[in-house]
């Protein structure tokens, strides 16, 4: 299997890095099930205090793999992929390491799903995000076990619903990321040197605070959340959206002058 997550440690901090640019990135079922392990890695890698999360090239993440997901597959394939990003986006708040994504680029759809899991999260100017999926016939559907707890309310039913992009400062002003900097290396590298000076007991009594809200909402929506994904990926309209985005067509329901 073709290497798309590669991991490093230095100084104390797990550095993985999202490495697809066929794919922008976009969360196909490699690159989950790497990201996962290298999570693994890192909570028994001896003496790492904290994990810094980056990318290669200029996405971050693109969201899910449209190829794979607009392949003809029965309901139990299309749910089993959406617990795997289930798994995943849980695997990021449990684990007993703070994580800091370190974004330089853009960020689409499912993408900021691992913003919105992250601990911490430092965008650079020239980032964008954009939650697209009402525009291909699905919906932020587990993702927002992540987003709603970090993004205001009146910004989350904005850009669910537009589909339009913001930038790093945007971002930062809603809560989905915590800084938007100028040096994401230098802003990364100055939080990660504050983070190993914690106690591994200290770093994870201190982290499962800030997430065990987030996890609670795992407990009682994530399985509906899945099959609700699946659902709406194998849906008529989510079909001719993702063969439109995959043709760069617009898809039928699309005004004439978009």
């Amino acid at each position: 299997m073709k290497t798309v997550v590669h991991y490093s440690v230095e100084r104390a901090v797990a550095r993985i890095t999202l490495d697809s640019p066929h794919n922008r990135k976009a969360l196909s079922t490699a690159l989950v099930d790497q990201l996962h392990q290298a999570l693994s890695d890192a909570a028994e890698e001896p003496g790492v205090r904290a994990v810094a999360l980056g990318h290669t090239g200029g996405t971050f993440c693109a969201g899910a793999d449209l190829s794979e997901a607009s392949g003809g597959d029965a309901f139990e394939a299309a749910a089993a992929r959406s617990r795997q990003l289930t798994a995943l986006l849980r695997a990021i708040l449990e684990l007993p390491l703070p994580v800091v994504a370190a974004i330089d680029g853009h960020v689409r759809a499912g993408g900021l799903g691992l913003v919105g899991a992250c601990d911490i999260a430092v965008a650079g100017q020239a980032s964008t995000f954009a939650l697209t999926e009402a525009r291909i016939g699905v919906a932020p559907a587990i993702i927002s076990l992540t987003l709603l707890p970090k993004m205001a309310a009146r910004s989350a039913g904005r850009y669910y619903l537009t589909g339009e992009k913001f930038g790093a400062a945007e971002a930062a002003a809603i809560g989905l990321v915590t800084v938007a900097a100028d040096d994401v290396a230098a802003t990364v590298g100055s939080i990660t040197a504050e983070l190993v000076r914690g106690s591994p007991q200290g770093l994870a009594a201190s982290k499962a605070l800030t997430t065990e809200a987030i996890l609670e909402g795992f407990d009682r929506h994530a399985e509906d959340l899945s099959v609700q994904s699946a659902r709406l990926f194998l849906s008529e309209e989510a079909r001719e959206g993702m063969l439109a985005f995959l043709q760069k067509r617009p898809p039928r329901w699309a005004p004439d002058d978009c």
